[in-house]
Order: structure tokens, then sequence, then C-alpha cells
């Protein structure tokens, strides 16, 4: 594989909600997608969205951890969501369809065991290529659209192979970002069901009370698929230090956010810009270097960018157009005194070992 252009694996990508919710066609090149959304307004990053398949072949991004979700709000929650748990799920299973059609024409391929994962990882060995379809790892992000524990059986049995519990605010099983308290009385059932099936913890989104419980029941593997470190931004969002420790003695993988506010602190969602701001890729590196420095190894670091996740480039680094601009990163790894193979590691290695280990 060239050096130049280093294989990326992304920890978290919400592309079925934004071929669904949003109306994209993912499969169309990126420039494409903003002029037809050039001039709407029902969602502020409108004409300006970083990811697209192509974009990401161009990356040499040929893995992904692809998510899920669908959030049930119950009555009194002022956030946005589904009314019952029963139309959360059946939202996923229709981003499930896509997921399929994009298997079916070839643009993708569902990565769900160990044979899967490096019979893919040899296709894409020799670098990009236009004809190479996209591996996804199916995660699920929020967990209240398991209607039952029977739910989840059968989405592991579609692939389901990653699950945060929680998402934002009051869950099911879980209380999420901006809310605290521990797991909810069906919370330690779901854990001991992933373990039982062997589905992957994402501590990603759960409240610092429900994080620690979490970590305490479930004995599986675990990885915070997109978050930063709270000692650089404050705020629960972010991992504090005992969190990162947590999960490094777990063997887990951190993987680092792109939205801006989770970069710098003090952004101001709306309000501060990119170019206002300075925020660039090197903050990106800011909080890699910081899970490095506490593991005392580049071993736990990895990329979870969640590029259009709600936002596009008004909320990116500055120096990124799209998704294949993560490609700068090892350059910039390089400069802090990353040797090539700790670049490997942290730009897909550390989650792909992880796999290996859970998968065999």
């Amino acid at each position: 594989m060239p050096d130049s252009t280093p294989f990326i694996l992304d920890a978290h990508l919400d592309l079925s909600m934004n071929a669904l919710e949003w109306n994209r066609d993912l499969s169309r090149p990126l420039d494409e997608i903003r002029g037809r959304e050039a001039g709407q307004t029902d969602k502020k990053d409108r004409g300006r969205g970083t990811v697209s398949l192509p974009e990401m072949r161009r990356g040499n991004i040929g893995l992904c951890v692809a998510t899920q979700i669908a959030r049930y709000t119950k009555r009194g929650n002022p956030l946005p969501g589904w009314h019952s748990p029963e139309q959360a799920w059946a939202q996923t299973q229709g981003q499930l369809a896509w997921y399929r059609e994009m298997e079916r024409r070839g643009e993708m391929t569902q990565i769900a065991d160990l044979g899967q994962l490096e019979a893919h990882l040899a296709k894409w060995a020799d670098g990009p290529g236009d004809d190479l379809p996209v591996g996804y790892i199916l995660s699920l992000e929020g967990a209240d659209s398991m209607v039952t524990l029977q739910h989840l059986e059968r989405s592991y049995e579609s692939g389901l192979r990653a699950l945060g519990p929680a998402h934002y605010g009051p869950g099911t099983y879980a209380p999420g970002t901006h809310e605290s308290g521990g797991l909810g009385q069906a919370g330690p059932d779901l854990l001991r069901e992933m373990e039982r099936l062997g589905i992957i913890l994402d501590v990603t989104h759960l409240s610092d009370e429900s994080l620690d419980e979490s970590m305490d029941i479930f004995g599986g593997a675990v990885w915070a698929s997109h978050c930063n470190c709270r000692a650089l931004v404050p705020g629960d969002r972010q991992l504090s230090d005992e969190q990162l420790r947590r999960v490094i003695e777990r063997g887990g993988v951190i993987g680092a956010a792109l939205d801006a506010w989770m970069l710098i602190p003090g952004w101001e969602r709306g309000v501060t810009t990119p170019e206002s701001s300075g925020v660039a890729l090197s903050h990106v590196v800011d909080h890699i270097d910081y899970v490095c420095q506490l593991a005392g190894n580049a071993d736990h670091a990895g990329i979870g960018t969640d590029l259009d996740g709600g936002f596009g480039r008004e909320q990116s680094p500055g120096d990124l157009d799209t998704i294949a601009d993560l490609q700068k990163l090892p350059g910039l790894l390089g400069q802090r005194g990353y040797s090539a193979a700790d670049i490997k590691k942290i730009m897909s290695g550390n989650f792909i070992q992880l796999l290996r280990r859970v998968w065999a």
C-alpha cells in the first residue's frame, strides 16, 4: 500500500441518515450533491456536505463504521425523534435497506466477520480505485429503536456489529450527552445480550455515570467511535482522562471526531465559523496526540470523523473541503514526530486490529 495515501478506516459516518433523511444520493459526485442542494434551507449545511462514496474512494477511505440512527422521544422530550420505539425501529430498517441497495449496485459491501474483513483489505491493498466497493461495518447510534432484545438479535443477524446505547438526551437504555444519571432499567440486560452476541460497545455519548456502569457490566470489546478529549475541550460530549484510560485499559480505540465545537474550546454553533476560529486539521491531531500521550503509545488512537453528522463545511476544519482531505492527517502526524508505522495504526490499523481480535 503506498505510504503517500495510507488506507483509512473512518469509525463513524451517518451515511444512511444522510441518504434518506436529507435525500443525498451518496453514489454521485460531491459537486453534484452540493449543486442539487443549492438554495435549500431545511438543513443548516445544505450545499456544504463533505461526504460521498466517490470522495471516500478518492481519499482511500475504503472502510467505515456506518450507522443506523433513529431516536425514540418520549412525551415531554423536546428533542426531535420518533414517537414510538416501533417507528424508530422501522426507520432503522429503512436505513438498512439503503445499505443493501448500495451493496446490490456494488457501491458498498458489508463487513461482518474476519473472512470478509481480510478479503476486503486485500481488494484495497493497491490503493484507491474507482470501481472498489466501500466497506462498512454496521453500527447503531442510540439503542432506543431496539423494541425488545429479540430485535437486537435480529439486528445482529442483519450484520449489526457495534452499538452505542445512548445518543443525546434521555434514553430507554441509558442517558446520553447533556443528561446525567446511570443506566436505565433495561440497560444491563441490553449490555449482557450485546456481550453474548459479540457486539462491540461504543461508549460515545454515554453519560458519565452510565459509561462507568456500562464498563463495569460489559465484558466484551469496547471502542469510542467518535470522541475527543475533555482536557482540551471541556464538556460532557468529550471523554475525561479517567474515561480515556478505561477504554485504553480494555484495549479499545478512540476515534477523533471532526466537529469543530469538539476540536477547540469556545466554539458557538451557528455563530463561530472555521474562518473566524482558525479551526484546522491540526486541532484533530492535538486530540489524537493527547490520547497517544495518555496511553504511552499510538495503539489506541484512530479516526471517527462524524463528517456530515448534522453539520457540513460550516462546522468542519477550515482546511477540509471533502472527506478525501483526511489524507492531510498523515503529513500533520509526521510533523509531530509520529513514525510511518504509528501513522498507519492511527489511520486504520488500530481499529482493524480490534476487529481482528473480536472476530478471531
